[in-house]
């Protein structure tokens, strides 16, 4: 296991006080004494970039507390935030270019891929990972909050009957492939292993790392996964002033899924893909039941296809779900993705006359897959252009909640980079179960989600030869098949031909 803890211009990271030495790496730094007033060329910096307002309390607080802001201040890169910051509150108000529907040309339909045609991608995709060109990147920053538990979202069981967690479905989905791809490669006597960054914030960082620990790294070798936290970013007030969460602290947010372009380049994980011999990035977020990690299908296709960037798409399944869809930017113009909340009645309504579909009807469902040269293209794009999304939100602060800015980038904020783009729709059932509500939601539970998987599992088994048994209504459970097992409902029939399986159960190595 590798780990990489952000450091220099995106870190937060306690950097020394000015002044101070270190004697050797196990001696503390010198304690500078700090007076009745802030470090003169501390102040002057901070009036460069209008933020002199961070010491306003100075008078008021303890020694100690003066050290913690000090060093506070210190671990901001302030040329570059206040950047961010002018750059994305001048934004406002700019003009965007009209809103085109995405070119049929541009999206693989469900219907219209033959079998010969997935039984290429398939195997197109799998000698590429056993060749080592793909890695995997899981955007796994978020916490549980919304399903009631403070532990980071991948720990989190959806209440199958392994009672596996997100994070372990995900890590034994990448051994199977893994597997898949050693046994698909004539003269093969080792599996090359897939390599998986995982995406952290400063909330989940520790919580996610000793997780792994304790549960062996589900099986995989701890030295194929690399931890790395986003940044984060000031909070500021409507005129650009940063809102102080502390006397001595300022208030900060992590800087959206988005942020994982500047993390990756911030920590050399580019570079560290391309030594690995590294050629495509599958990169997805933890909070998906049913996501095929490294999707050898998906990777075939991208390939064959040629483009920079490529997403999985699902219908939208009614005109008002609330999900971004995917549009095009103008005519001619690049594949980006467009916010359930930007988007009019009319918009939402709009029937395709030729197709029968939703005019604007391919839903982003965060599953991606990049070339490396396109990710390194993206870092340097996003961070020269500083744009970010702004989000209007309650901010802690020493006057309580006020009101302020969240600066966040998206992980789609890439797409208008991209020199050639490809959409891959998949079917809902199969592939997509989000958990993002808690039960008694009405959409994107755990419940829903462990449904969905119990079903398509179920399908999978009467599919291959097996029989099931239930002591509920089957529309209620299920049963569910190790990733171990069978990566997509492949390999099944030696194991369920001919078998009953009483339901709910696991069926496992």
């Amino acid at each position: 296991m590798k780990e990489i803890i952000l450091v220099g211009p995106r870190s937060d990271s306690v950097m020394p006080l000015a002044g101070s030495e270190t004697q050797g790496s196990a001696s503390p730094p010198e304690v500078v004494a700090l007076g009745p007033t802030p470090p003169q060329d501390m102040v002057e910096r901070l009036k460069d970039y209008g933020q002199e307002g961070s010491f306003s309390l100075w008078d008021e607080i303890l020694p100690e507390e003066r050290e913690l802001l000090v060093r506070d201040i210190e671990s901001i890169d302030l040329p570059r935030i206040d950047r961010i910051i002018r750059r994305s509150l001048g934004s406002r108000g700019v003009p965007v270019p009209s809103i085109e529907p995405v070119p049929e040309s541009s999206v693989s339909t469900v219907e219209e891929r033959t079998a010969e045609q997935k039984e290429k991608w398939w195997k197109r995709g799998l000698k590429a990972i056993s060749e080592g060109k793909l890695a995997v990147v899981l955007l796994a920053g978020g916490q549980g909050t919304r399903l009631g538990s403070s532990d980071p979202k991948g720990c989190f069981s959806i209440g199958l009957p392994s009672n596996k967690s997100l994070f372990q479905l995900q890590a034994e989905r990448i051994l199977s492939v893994q597997k898949l791809a050693a046994q698909s490669t004539e003269g093969s006597t080792s599996t090359v292993p897939i390599h998986w960054y995982i995406m952290t914030s400063p909330f989940t960082h520790e919580a996610t790392r000793k997780y792994f620990q304790s549960r062996k790294y589900f099986g995989m070798d701890p030295d194929q996964v690399t931890f790395f936290q986003q940044g984060t970013l000031p909070c500021v007030s409507p005129d650009g002033k940063f809102i102080m969460e502390t006397p001595f602290k300022v208030a900060k947010a992590p800087d959206g899924n988005g942020g994982v372009y500047a993390a990756l380049k911030s920590n050399k994980l580019l570079e560290d893909m391309a030594m690995r011999g590294v050629k495509y990035v599958d990169c997805y977020g933890v909070d998906n039941a049913l996501v095929r990690v490294a999707d050898p299908t998906f990777l075939g296709y991208f390939i064959e296809k040629g483009v920079a960037a490529s997403a999985k798409v699902v219908r939208k399944g009614y005109p008002q779900e609330r999900v971004g869809v995917f549009v095009q930017r103008g005519k001619g113009g690049p594949l980006s993705v467009l916010e359930y909340s930007e988007m009019d009645q009319n918009m939402c309504s709009e029937i395709n006359q030729t197709t029968g579909r939703l005019r604007f009807c391919w839903s982003n469902v965060c599953l991606h897959l990049f070339t490396l040269d396109f990710l390194n293209h993206v870092a340097n794009s996003l961070e020269k252009d500083s744009i970010y999304h702004i989000a209007e939100k309650k901010i802690p602060s020493i006057h309580g909640f006020t009101m302020g800015i969240k600066l966040e980038q998206f992980i789609f904020d890439a797409f208008t980079y991209a020199p050639s783009m490809a959409l891959f729709e998949i079917q809902r059932e199969e592939e997509f179960a989000p958990v993002k509500n808690a039960n008694g939601a009405s959409y994107d539970t755990p419940d829903t989600a462990r449904l969905m998987l119990l079903r398509l599992h179920s399908r999978w088994v009467v599919a291959a030869g097996g029989f099931l048994t239930h002591s509920v209504p089957l529309y209620l459970t299920g049963v569910e098949v190790s990733p171990l097992c069978s990566y997509a409902g492949e390999n099944l029939e030696s194991i369920c031909r001919g078998r009953t399986f009483h339901a709910p159960s696991e069926i496992s190595v």
